[in-house]
């Protein structure tokens, strides 16, 4: 193609566009608001970040240009940070696909009833994601004394002969951090599960068996989750965010720091140097990588979820 034809393509297409826009003028007046208040609080700070994260930033004094030092710090002189990581891909490595797993066989078990006990069954599952006294509750549970619900079981039937620290132990903070995690994993993705799956068109199912699908398990691969492809993609989005920032949990009942930093996470290191030592620019480096992280990870998942149902 010439270069003279090419400028006339440019035209065209420029031309084309700008008759779209003209034509779908008030939807764009619609989402304006949403555009503006989206770059403001999430584009701008990602943005901000990533250029603090090569500066030293102590919120006393302007920033620093100081290169790469931040990273090369990051990764090769705090070994707390490494710690932080290995824990962080270990609660999203585990809490990740299993939460999202038990997200969807839950909401696909309870679509199977109806009116109000569907209902009901689903506020059950929801609440623990939602309740704000969730943490006390696994406080009394793994309470280090013989008063503790978990220690006083095993006491009482010979598993044990004296109470267990359980997160002032290292061995048992990582795991317990684990299960309460997954205790309160069934939220928002849960409900969008619930919501994909009443919205799938019967007459996919009567089709289906038509063409040879003959079972439940068939019905659910070639049916239901292509039908609801966006609730897979939001719900993955979802739980991938919530298991790489994992840090109120591990707060609450570990206490930050754990013993041994057992139950550190990138977020708690993050939140160490940038709400306690107000290091603005090391902590926006540590953010910056979480967010590599969580990009990564959920490219991963959408190229996985789109071969669902081949």
């Amino acid at each position: 193609m010439t270069s003279n034809e090419e400028i006339l393509a440019s035209v065209r297409k420029n031309a084309s566009l700008g008759k779209r826009i003209a034509r779908s003028k008030a939807s764009y007046a619609m989402i304006a608001p949403y555009f503006f208040f989206f770059f403001l609080f999430t584009v701008l700070p990602v943005l901000t970040s990533i250029v603090l994260s090569f500066t030293y930033f102590n919120m006393l004094e302007a920033p620093t240009f100081i290169g790469w030092d931040n990273y090369i710090k990051l990764f090769l002189d705090d070994d707390i940070f490494i710690v932080s990581l290995k824990n962080t891909m270990i609660l999203a490595v585990i809490t990740g696909p299993t939460s999202y797993v038990l997200c969807l066989l839950f909401a696909w078990i309870i679509n199977e009833f109806r009116g109000k006990l569907r209902a009901f069954l689903t506020l059950i599952f929801y609440a623990p994601s939602i309740c704000g006294q969730a943490y006390m509750i696994w406080t009394i549970i793994l309470s280090g004394d013989r008063y503790g619900y978990l220690n006083g079981f095993l006491l009482r039937w010979g598993f044990i002969d004296n109470a267990i620290l359980w997160m002032k132990t290292e061995q048992y903070v990582l795991p317990a951090l684990i299960v309460v995690q997954l205790w309160l994993s069934l939220g928002t993705g849960f409900l969008s599960f619930i919501a994909g799956l009443q919205t799938v068109d019967k007459s996919l199912y009567e089709a289906a068996a038509m063409d040879g699908v003959k079972n439940r398990w068939q019905e659910l691969w070639y049916v239901t989750l292509p039908a609801m492809k966006p609730q897979l993609m939001f719900g993955a989005v979802m739980q991938i965010t919530t298991s790489f920032t994992i840090a109120d949990v591990s707060l609450f009942l570990a206490g930050n720091p754990s013993v041994n930093y057992a139950g550190a996470t990138v977020v708690t290191h993050l939140m160490d140097y940038g709400q306690t030592r107000f290091e603005m620019g090391y902590a926006s480096a540590i953010a910056v990588v979480l967010f590599l992280l969580m990009v990564g990870s959920n490219k991963l998942i959408q190229k996985l979820l789109r071969r669902v149902g081949e």
